[in-house]
């Protein structure tokens, strides 16, 4: 049986906002539960221990028969509140790194080293690279070992600058998704404002918002077929 890697954030304040962020639950509840029979999934951070759900996901979702299973199910609750610690984890040991959403990715994803050089390493071993919503901010940054960005040149799509100002956030986020992965050379594309669109570059999987997760779960499971 393969191996998933989900990495989710540990960032659970939303910039000066005065509320909290974290990861999105159905970013995670979705693939999670469409993933779970069929391949060995651990959920990592980089500090590892809890990862806080974004409270607004929760309530904004109460009605998702998908999340309220995930937020019932024991091993998933066992494995949020005890994330592996990133730095501990092998490459080598995941046929996939899965990085969900929220906005707490744009806070601690974005910048950690080992989430990134973990990413390259994957990567380089062509490995499956899957991001949701915002978790592609854990991808912008991956710079592969020829120096040029992993981005660069690919297909991908991710949050849009639309639906950042849509949920009134974009004056909160330390920079605009949208932004880097173009400034970063990747090959920018979105669907509507909250439609589902996921892009397949070779072994990169990105998923434009949480209507996205189920469908992007598909094609990572294709792949991994």
């Amino acid at each position: 049986m393969k191996s998933i890697l989900f990495v989710l954030t540990n960032h659970a304040d939303l910039g000066t906002t005065g509320k909290k962020t974290g990861y999105w639950v159905s970013e995670v509840a979705h693939p999670y539960n469409h993933l779970k029979n069929h391949f060995n999934i651990t959920f990592a951070s980089p500090k590892g221990g809890v990862a806080p759900v974004d409270p607004g996901s929760v309530q904004a979702h109460a009605d998702d028969a998908e999340v309220i299973a995930f937020l019932a199910d024991p091993v998933a609750k066992d494995m949020i509140a005890n994330t592996k610690v990133l730095s501990t984890l092998k490459p080598a040991d995941y046929d996939c790194i899965l990085y969900p959403g929220g906005h707490g990715p744009m806070y601690d994803l974005y910048s950690d080293a080992t989430s990134v050089e973990f990413c390259r390493q994957m990567y380089e071993d062509k490995k499956i690279v899957a991001a949701l919503c915002h978790g592609p901010a854990g991808i912008a940054q991956v710079k592969l070992s020829d120096g040029s960005y992993m981005v660069k040149g690919k297909n991908v799509t991710g949050f849009a600058n639309t639906e950042e100002d849509a949920v009134q956030l974009s004056q909160f986020m330390p920079f605009l998704l949208e932004d880097v992965l173009k400034a970063n050379g990747g090959i920018y594309s979105k669907t509507a404002d909250w439609g589902s669109h996921v892009v397949v570059d070779g072994k990169l999987v990105t998923g434009q918002n949480p209507g996205s997760a189920l469908d992007l779960a598909k094609k990572v499971e294709d792949l991994l077929a």
